[in-house]
């Protein structure tokens, strides 16, 4: 079954320079993301609880902008995952701006899923 794209915007209340840090390396991604990552050029390796690795790589990145990861599941398809940082123009408030893929059907789970990592993150930064 075909997954289609999502779009999640979470206020975030922190300096750009740091959260993408927590976006970007291996160490931030540890944080708050998976419960270990290791990062091998532009592969890295996520695992959880323990269990096995689940590869993506990081297919387009712009420094303090936003990153983009394809899961080795989703190779040979448009399928990936975005987290990019928006500030807006005239208030200065800061975003982080998700897109994802998911089956017809899971949206709620997913939407789930990426507010309790949010929230995660927003506790590792203080922001809270």
């Amino acid at each position: 079954m075909a997954k289609h794209k999502v779009h999640y915007e979470f206020p975030m209340h922190c300096l750009s320079e740091i959260l993408y840090e927590y976006l970007a390396s291996a160490e931030g991604l540890s944080e708050w993301f998976a419960d270990d990552v290791i990062e091998k050029g532009d592969d890295f390796y996520f695992s959880w609880g323990g269990g096995s690795e689940e590869k993506a790589t990081l297919i387009r990145y712009k420094p303090e902008g936003f990153v983009r990861f394809r899961w080795e599941e989703d190779e040979g398809t448009k399928n990936f995952f975005e987290m990019t940082i928006t500030i807006d123009d005239i208030t200065e408030d800061l975003a982080l701006n998700i897109t994802d893929f998911c089956e017809e059907g899971d949206e709620e789970e997913n939407a789930l899923y990426w507010e309790n990592l949010i929230e995660n993150l927003r506790i590792k930064l203080g922001a809270a």
